[in-house]
């Protein structure tokens, strides 16, 4: 996969609600985790918080960008902007992968 496929997938620079939420799925889905899992690791009872963050109803917040720079190593430009260079080798051999499902997930959802 060469530069310029991997700046559009990961929507390098574009920091609306769309591309923050295709990036928090594709980080999920890079660290193996379903949303309920996600909700337990951040003490959360319910995943309608992270599935509203996937949706685009709400941007990442501060809890979830921090659990997933802690434990999984995908910092908060990547999450916000899209930004990937300074994540490790083994994080995008995983993230751009998912990026692809994640990407083709929103285009079905809004077809």
């Amino acid at each position: 996969m060469n530069s310029e496929q991997k700046h559009s997938l990961a929507h390098t620079g574009d920091m609306g609600i769309v591309a923050c939420a295709i990036r928090l799925k594709a980080a999920r889905y890079a660290a193996d985790l379903m949303q309920t899992e996600l909700a337990t690791s951040l003490g959360l009872k319910r995943t309608t918080n992270i599935s509203n963050m996937e949706k685009a109803l709400t941007f990442p917040n501060r809890e979830i960008m921090s659990y997933f720079f802690r434990e999984h190593r995908i910092d908060f430009n990547f999450l916000m902007s899209g930004h990937y260079s300074q994540l490790p080798g083994d994080v995008q051999d995983r993230l751009f992968p998912a990026l692809e499902v994640a990407n083709n997930e929103w285009d079905q959802r809004a077809s």
